[in-house]
């Protein structure tokens, strides 16, 4: 069960909303070398509730945490799912 939903978003409204199969990589499984897109709503929404399960965070704030890092401060190289969830572990604090 996801714990954030596209309402949760903060920045909702700056997302493509491109439909995705629901076996999609780029929405199902762990992260990996996958490309990710953090300009597809669905890809940054399957993120956050896979690091949230992932790290066990349970409040929507820790979510939209999550959102606000990947869209503010999060480098533009990086480029797949693996790399964004490393990325925010290590600087989860920071922020």
């Amino acid at each position: 069960m996801a714990i954030m939903e596209r309402s949760d978003l903060k920045f909702a409204d700056t997302y493509r909303w491109t439909a995705l199969p629901d076996d999609d990589p780029k929405i199902t499984g762990e992260p990996d070398c996958t490309p990710f897109n953090r300009k597809e709503g669905f890809e940054v929404l399957a993120l956050i509730n896979r690091f949230m399960t992932k790290y066990k965070f349970r409040q929507k704030t820790s979510g939209q945490k999550v959102e606000r890092l990947i869209a503010k401060h999060m480098p533009i190289a990086l480029k797949t799912q693996r790399l964004v969830e490393d990325w925010l572990v290590a600087n989860w604090e920071e922020y």
